[in-house]
């Protein structure tokens, strides 16, 4: 019987709750209790009516029953890691690992290598020192040889290695600071937008628009090799509500393959023929990637009819009332030049990778961009799920090919010519997050690259331009250098090169708050945007410190301009978007143009069955399979052996810190996060 409320005697003596409730027990081995009130069972009773033999020994019986089922849990668990050990060094069978073309990748490797030798040889003497108790101090004779290396060894630390380190370690620890007060004004002015609930209103205020006031939109889905994605933003494009007179989409197919082409050509076709204006464009010169594609559309003589360009990339679905959204805001605005929206991830809850994906994708539009938007009217166009003003990119000098990260190049020329951006955090449009560690890794270097290679590029207009000099100080040290350049240094340095160090050369100390309470603060921050992800806080702490080799590489590729910061791979997709969606879509289009077109729609058809099996015969599917990255293993060495030293000389919090991230790095080293190949 459930326990009866009494509001009126919570602050008077305690009333007896419940049913009473006799328990008698057949066994004569066992005791008779009475339990009278809900909690009676559970109050201590008397030494003389504790339980028999039996019952002590059910309870003993008991916990090593859980005890046997826990060690059992971390069997599995070892034996599973173990398992994709096998996986990926024993049954590769020829397989290479993964190439280190990302910048100076060998070079970095030879230098992680170096590190990993060194502090293995200093564990072997620290080891021997501790066992044998050697104590500079107190053991004023040289008693064996090995024990005046290690006398040697230790002056030699003390004069020269540690002041090295600690220098390096406290200027990490600067740079740390300044970040960290600069991700906290963010989450603070995040605060301040969302208690006072300030948002972007258009002029017109939601009022609808008559049929000849709907300004003339050009839609581009810009796509390479999209086979698994290129219907779902077709389908999204064709389906946005304006009318039809007044918009234009734009399929720009960079593919090489025919037979995907091919697949293009006739879903084009297909929404041509319910009276789309829908246009399919192929280059035949394929230069400058996703920039010289849209600089190759915007060439067109229709383009000057038009008033604003709306991009779409190939996995990306927005709701049919996105241009009714986002178009509004230009009206009686003509300062604005762009206007950014939200992605959304469909696919975000798919493996571990993706939910940590979606905490920093989270805050960056949550905060970074709204911030950003609200206070300064600029910040990084996106690259996609945006309408631009076509005035505005000619102005600033249209697309250029000389980046990999073309939409933050329009976006910084733009800023300089005085062209304002809005950010629109309410409105979302579907999209995915790489699945897999190899397309992740790839899509991190050309993020964290490319805005290098652009700061040196941009840096002399910037410093020319005719804008504030508050504006300026925000373009060259937050935008870039703060958040480009000393985020990837310090995180890479202090947390996996300083940190181990520190456990060989304890001369040159990190305090406690640098290791534990501000990192531990900072990402409790960047996990707020997305709540739900509150219980993968340690999993993204430890993730984020991995990727920093990644960024760290890339920061240097594109600062020094070497070879691999002019390279573009395609971000491997899925296709999970809204995929049945798709297929019940398609389904009832092919009937009903059955019904209008038989003969359309039997011809489509056999083409394309005879294109595939032409493809099944030419082309066999590629077995991809996971790789190994040697940085990251090498990396994962040097902590692990970090964290024995640290076990040494009992650091306590170092210790698990060092296992665990050593641990991360074995994971990520291995290819077992993300999404997993044959």
């Amino acid at each position: 019987m459930a326990p009866r409320l009494n509001l009126f005697e919570w602050w008077g003596r305690e009333t007896r709750k419940g049913t009473p409730v006799i328990v008698k027990m057949e066994s004569p081995n066992f005791s008779i209790v009475e339990i009278d009130g809900a909690d009676a069972a559970f109050k201590p009773v008397e030494k003389s009516r504790l339980k028999n033999a039996k019952q002590v020994r059910w309870i003993l019986l008991l916990k090593a029953n859980r005890a046997v089922g826990c060690v059992a849990w971390v069997a599995a668990v070892l034996w599973a890691l173990l398992g994709g050990v096998k996986k990926r060094l024993i049954e590769r069978k020829g397989v290479g690992v993964a190439s280190e073309k990302l910048g100076k990748g060998k070079l970095m490797l030879r230098i992680i290598r170096m590190f990993v030798v060194a502090s293995m040889a200093t564990l072997v003497f620290e080891a021997v020192a501790h066992f044998k108790g050697w104590h500079y101090l107190d053991i004023p004779d040289i008693q064996s040889l090995l024990h005046s290396i290690y006398i040697a060894w230790l002056e030699f630390r003390g004069q020269y290695v540690a002041p090295l380190v600690q220098t390096i370690a406290m200027l990490c620890v600067v740079l740390f600071i300044i970040q960290s007060l600069d991700r906290l004004l963010l989450c603070l002015g995040c605060l301040y937008i969302n208690l006072k609930k300030i948002k972007p209103k258009p002029s017109i205020d939601g009022a609808p628009l008559l049929q000849h006031t709907y300004p003339m939109v050009l839609v581009q889905i810009p796509m390479c090799n999209e086979r698994e994605v290129y219907e779902i933003s077709i389908s999204a494009a064709c389906e946005l509500d304006w009318p039809r007179e007044r918009l234009l989409i734009q399929v720009l197919d960079d593919s090489d393959d025919e037979g995907i082409q091919y697949l293009i050509k006739n879903e084009v076709s297909r929404w041509s023929q319910k009276g789309i204006n829908i246009v399919y464009r192929h280059r035949l010169v394929r230069t400058g990637y996703k920039a010289g594609n849209l600089k190759s559309a915007m060439s067109c003589e229709y383009v000057k009819d038009y008033e604003f360009v709306a991009i779409f990339d190939a996995d990306f679905q927005p709701t049919p009332d996105f241009l009714k959204q986002t178009v509004p805001h230009f009206k009686d605005n003509p300062e604005v030049g762009l206007v950014q929206a939200r992605w959304e991830f469909v696919n975000k809850d798919e493996n571990l990778l993706t939910r940590l994906q979606n905490i920093n994708l989270c805050f960056h539009f949550e905060v970074e961009q709204q911030v950003n938007g609200v206070f300064l009217n600029f910040f990084g166009f996106n690259g996609t799920a945006g309408v631009w003003r076509i005035k505005a990119l000619e102005d600033s000098g249209g697309w250029l090919e000389r980046t990999t990260v073309e939409d933050m190049d329009i976006a910084v020329r733009a800023h300089l010519n005085g062209w304002k951006f809005i950010y629109l955090n309410d409105v979302k449009v579907l999209c995915e997050v790489p699945e897999s560690f190899e397309a992740y890794r790839k899509q991190q270097h050309r993020w964290h690259s490319g805005p290098m290679q652009l700061f040196r590029l941009c840096l002399p207009a910037v410093i020319k331009s005719k804008i504030s000099i508050w504006k300026k100080a925000n373009l060259i040290f937050l935008f870039f250098l703060l958040r480009k350049l000393i985020l990837p240094f310090y995180s890479f340095t202090l947390f996996c090169i300083v940190l181990p160090l520190t456990m060989f050369v304890p001369e040159a100390e990190l305090p406690m708050w640098v290791i534990c309470y501000v990192p531990i603060l900072m990402t409790f921050l960047n996990i707020l945007p997305s709540p739900k992800s509150i219980p993968f806080i340690a999993p993204y702490l430890l993730f984020e410190n991995t990727m920093s080799v990644t960024k760290f590489n890339a920061m240097v590729s594109g600062l020094f301009q070497l070879g691999s910061s002019y390279e573009w791979i395609v971000t491997k997709k899925s296709g999970r978007c809204s995929e049945s969606d798709l297929l019940a879509a398609a389904d009832r289009d092919v009937k009903a143009l059955i019904q209008i077109q038989p003969h359309v729609v039997r011809g489509a058809s056999e083409n394309d069955l005879s294109l595939l099996e032409d493809q099944k015969t030419l082309k066999p599917p590629i077995k991809k399979t996971n790789k190994i990255y040697r940085k990251e293993l090498a990396l994962a060495f040097l902590l692990l052996t970090a964290s024995v030293r640290s076990l040494l000389s009992a650091h306590g919090l170092h210790f698990y810190f060092l296992l665990f991230q050593g641990f991360t790095f074995v994971l990520v080293g291995l290819d077992l996060i993300g999404e997993q190949m044959s």
